[in-house]
């Protein structure tokens, strides 16, 4: 990866953890069932695998997966990992609480991967992700890349084709946070010359 593009990956990654706040995802998440509904399914016992075709919906906890393909496996330890990809006219979608706010995560992208041993979820391709205040968008971030680490609340986002000798840049929006209602605000430190 460039320079420039790391460390611009590298300040938006860390612009949208401090924007975060300190509303984290659904910790108890990757502790919950995982449920399904889909037109078709092919589970593998031995393999630990599980295909799912066809409008498929997954349940975890307050995350959602819609897409038109996952394929979810799971480890000899309880840990679950899915990947899900879209189809032509649709992309995959996601979506998770934020754990002890109104704050909702939603995004979609053509493939989406999430893992709960590490607690990460990856849009890959024409990738969009959301962050919803209640029902009001809050902040916005686009790219071909971008992973969300639920453990340590950082994103990373990476714009357009990584694999071209000059990748395209990510875009956003990120909306201030409104000031804590129990005191006055913060001052901003003065300028130093």
């Amino acid at each position: 990866m460039p320079a420039f593009l790391f460390r611009t990956a590298a300040v938006l990654a860390v612009t949208l953890g401090l924007a975060a706040g300190e509303a984290a995802a659904e910790r108890g998440d990757r502790r919950q069932p995982l449920a399904f509904v889909a037109d078709s399914a092919r589970v593998d016992e031995l393999k630990q695998t599980n295909i799912l075709l066809g409008n498929v919906e997954i349940t975890k906890g307050t995350i959602v997966i819609r897409a038109d393909r996952v394929e979810v496996k799971q480890t000899r330890d309880g840990y679950q990992s899915a990947i899900a990809t879209g189809s032509a006219n649709k992309r995959a979608y996601f979506r998770q609480k934020r754990e002890g706010s109104d704050e909702v995560l939603e995004g979609e992208a053509e493939r989406l991967e999430y893992d709960s041993r590490s607690d990460v979820v990856k849009l890959v391709n024409n990738a969009v992700l959301r962050r919803f205040r209640g029902n009001t968008l809050a902040d916005e971030v686009a790219g071909s890349l971008i992973s969300y680490d639920n453990t340590t609340e950082v994103f990373q986002v990476v714009g357009g084709d990584t694999s071209a000798a000059t990748p395209g840049r990510v875009r956003g929006v990120l909306t201030p946070r409104e000031a804590p209602k129990d005191g006055p605000p913060t001052p901003a430190p003065e300028a130093r010359p």
